[in-house]
């Protein structure tokens, strides 16, 4: 039996060397395992004096000549010799394989260019959200005016599944954060006989900065994603372009109940994390100090003072605000494809994360002797 398994010999030539081929040199052939990566990786080099000898290969089709094409640096080596219907594939192959595109250094220009670019990028969209936020505007004095015709269902929709359905992941995110803290603290308390102060420190942490920002990260993750891709498919689905043509306003319908629904919200939410986080901590004094729940209760309302909770719900409706704000933006955003839909997504929710931390830090500069 023949074996057409395509393969090469290496022989003297008048000039250097031959390197003729043998077996089927097709699509079949290469369609093996491993056959198409091996005979690419023992292929000898083209060099100088060498001579390609193709006629006594039993069949070459478009598959083997594009691997020799590829294998030569796509041009012909100086001593070849091949039978018409050989040079006939391998012409075709030529003239209709594009040369991979040069990769081009970035000079002090391109990244002048670049950087351009990027910022032009940034006051765009900057643009698109202030115009948001002023939309937003005239859209809740339209809301004030007609309050019987306000959104109020897609409103209700809203807050359920941005708040009810997101209890459980804040819950367990805030008593483990909790476990942690109290843990790590405890042990540089007790080295001072510090152990009351535990509830100082677990109180002002969770109340005033962990609680909410946690709680806004989160839904920055679960929310924010969420209303950038409804949004989106709109968008794919042509669902805005038909809002449009109707004279339905995008933000009164789409982003007002949003935003209302999240700055309602994310208080709730904020709160209820910072108690699994405060029920987390104090199982975790327990445990680690021997300070009772009792004890713990009683010292939490001397240790931190209402303006800390105060601020902290304030903070959570700046948060919530602006993570719907950031999420319909993006959304709007979308092109009416697949690939944008995941852009826009990605960056919605990296954006509201990193605004979040932003102003959470803006908060604590501009507030830092309240409750203190």
């Amino acid at each position: 039996m023949t074996d057409l398994t395509p393969r090469f010999e290496q022989a003297p030539a008048p000039e250097g060397r031959a390197i003729r081929l043998l077996g089927e040199w097709t699509a079949a052939q290469f369609g093996r395992p491993r056959v198409f990566r091996e005979v690419r990786r023992i292929l000898p080099g083209d060099r100088g004096g060498q001579l390609w000898d193709l006629r006594q290969a039993v069949q070459l089709d478009h598959v083997g000549a594009q691997l020799l094409w590829d294998h030569w640096g796509q041009r012909w080596p100086e001593q070849v010799e091949l039978l018409p219907p050989q040079r006939a594939i391998l012409e075709r192959v030529a003239q209709y394989t594009t040369p991979p595109p040069r990769r081009t250094r970035l000079g002090l220009r391109g990244m002048y260019l670049a950087l351009g670019a990027y910022v032009l990028r940034a006051l765009g969209h900057m643009k698109g959200f202030v115009r948001l936020i002023g939309q937003l505007t005239l859209d809740l004095r339209e809301l004030v005016r007609a309050f019987h015709r306000a959104p109020w269902r897609d409103f209700s929709g809203h807050l359920y599944h941005i708040g009810a359905t997101a209890l459980g992941i804040t819950a367990l995110v805030g008593g483990l954060i909790g476990v942690v803290l109290a843990y790590l603290t405890s042990q540089q308390l007790r080295r001072f006989g510090a152990d009351a102060y535990i509830v100082d420190i677990l109180g002002i942490a969770l109340i005033r900065e962990l609680g909410p920002m946690l709680a806004a990260i989160l839904v920055a993750g679960r929310s924010g994603s969420a209303i950038t891709a409804q949004i989106g498919v709109m968008r794919v689905t042509e669902e805005l372009d038909a809002m449009r043509v109707m004279g339905i306003s995008h933000t009164y319908r789409l982003v007002m109940p949003r935003a209302m629904a999240l700055s309602v919200a994310m208080p709730l939410i904020a709160a209820w994390t910072t108690v699994a986080g405060l029920i987390g901590g104090m199982i975790a004094a327990d445990l680690s100090l021997g300070i009772s729940p009792i004890f713990f209760l009683k010292a939490l309302p001397g240790a931190v003072s209402l303006p800390n909770l105060v601020l902290g719900l304030s903070k959570s409706v700046v948060f919530g605000i602006l993570i719907a704000l950031i999420g319909c933006h993006f959304g709007l955003r979308v092109q009416p494809n697949t690939e944008s839909l995941g852009q826009g997504t990605t960056s919605a929710v990296v954006t509201a994360i990193t605004v979040v931390i932003l102003v959470d830090a803006l908060f604590a500069v501009l507030f830092s002797n309240v409750g203190m």
